[in-house]
């Protein structure tokens, strides 16, 4: 009789951890959205990330968070220096999953940043790019802003609020020029409008090491969207192609 194969358990804890975060386990209804028809909870749009869900830590989807494991467990393999920030986190589920992660495989020596407004997105006004003023998600702040005290609970349920994680609050174009983070290792983008996806590319990217991950969740709203290309034709990053994660999001590693 063949000796059974034991499971990871660092896998599967963290893909428990997952699960939890996104909440297939519970399956939450969602919250009325206005660029998603339907209400309740949807399996296929809860998996793919694109509801609001009302108690689920995060609205990435599952693919999302294979592509954030997959980066992270990549730089801790190639040993890529650096801490992993996202920037626009919401009720803090891709940092928890993070964090989770770097226990999970004992990392001590990488930080895990959690930049956000805490008050949802920016307002826009005349001087603001023409498309984040078209897409007007400010009007929904109620959904979309989550308090810092609430993120850190998040953490806290979890068991995985301690030292290696640290907050960075405030609009970014104030918070980000001069955040205290000395080297990246994963950087993932999820601001929706030009003007935060170019403030955390200009004052993040120079901080991000060689063989490190951009992540852009908000690949698909056309102002982020122009934003990363801006910022990638300024750059001369043509060079490392933008990988499709899935219909939403994409990423590219940096290669010098």
């Amino acid at each position: 009789m063949e000796t059974p194969t034991v499971p990871d358990t660092a896998d599967l804890y963290l893909s428990l951890l997952k699960r939890i975060l996104v909440n297939v386990i519970y399956e939450d209804p969602a919250i009325p959205n206005p660029l998603v028809s339907g209400d309740g909870h949807d399996r296929e749009a809860r998996n793919a990330g694109v509801d609001w869900p009302s108690v689920a830590h995060t609205m990435v989807g599952m693919p999302r968070l294979d592509n954030v494991e997959m980066c992270l467990k990549q730089v801790i393999a190639d040993g890529v220096p650096g801490d992993f920030v996202e920037t626009g986190v919401w009720r803090g589920g891709v940092c928890v999953f993070a964090r989770g992660l770097l226990k999970a495989y004992g990392v001590e020596d990488r930080k895990v940043w959690v930049a956000d407004s805490f008050e949802g997105i920016p307002e826009v006004g005349e001087g603001s790019h023409p498309l984040d003023r078209e897409l007007n998600l400010h009007a929904f702040n109620e959904v979309l802003g989550v308090s810092e005290e609430t993120v850190r609970e998040n953490f806290r349920r979890y068991g995985l609020l301690d030292d290696q994680v640290e907050f960075l609050p405030g609009w970014f174009r104030d918070s980000l020029p001069d955040a205290p983070i000395e080297q990246l290792a994963v950087l993932r983008l999820d601001g929706d409008l030009y003007e935060s996806t170019m403030d955390a590319l200009t004052h993040l990217y120079p901080k991000l090491s060689v063989g490190g991950y951009v992540i852009i969740d908000d690949y698909m709203i056309p102002s982020c969207k122009e934003a990363v290309h801006a910022f990638r034709a300024k750059e001369g990053l043509e060079a490392d192609p933008l990988v499709e994660i899935d219909a939403y999001s994409v990423y590219w590693r940096r290669t010098c």
